[in-house]
């Protein structure tokens, strides 16, 4: 992952923005529609920077976007407590916390599943609950 060179004086919106510009391939293009997508599902989404990467919270992080050469990786960090009929989820599936979407050159994510994670990663960390109740599993 390239280290950007922006202040961390800057706002966070101002450090994402910048990031998407450095990256000028299909990897900015990519993380510029996942955070109008994310946007558009949480419209009270707060967008944050840190460790060096874009970070968009509500009430708690709802995922990372990270882009290395061959990817952008989109981390939730509570995404193994949320349900994912689409099978978005496509890479860190081993852990019991962390889920994550692995996009590569060319691919098309599911905008609409898309959107219904981050609307459900959102009301989990408004909730307060990290894990789905055994109710809600039937």
């Amino acid at each position: 992952m390239k280290k950007s060179n922006a202040s961390p004086d800057q706002p966070a919106s101002e450090l994402i923005s910048k990031r998407i510009a450095e990256l000028g391939d299909w990897r900015g293009k990519t993380l510029s529609r996942i955070r109008k997508l994310i946007k558009a599902a949480d419209p009270d989404v707060v967008e944050e920077w840190k460790w060096s990467i874009p970070v968009w919270s509500h009430d708690g992080i709802l995922c990372t976007g990270e882009s290395y050469k061959d990817k952008v990786k989109l981390t939730f960090a509570k995404g193994a407590a949320l349900k994912d009929p689409s099978r978005l989820f496509n890479s860190s599936l081993d852990g019991n916390v962390r889920r994550a979407i692995d996009i590569h050159e060319g691919e098309e994510i599911d905008e609409p599943a898309f959107k219904a994670l981050v609307r459900q990663a959102g009301a989990l960390n408004s909730s307060g609950k990290s894990k789905p109740s055994k109710k809600a599993k039937s």
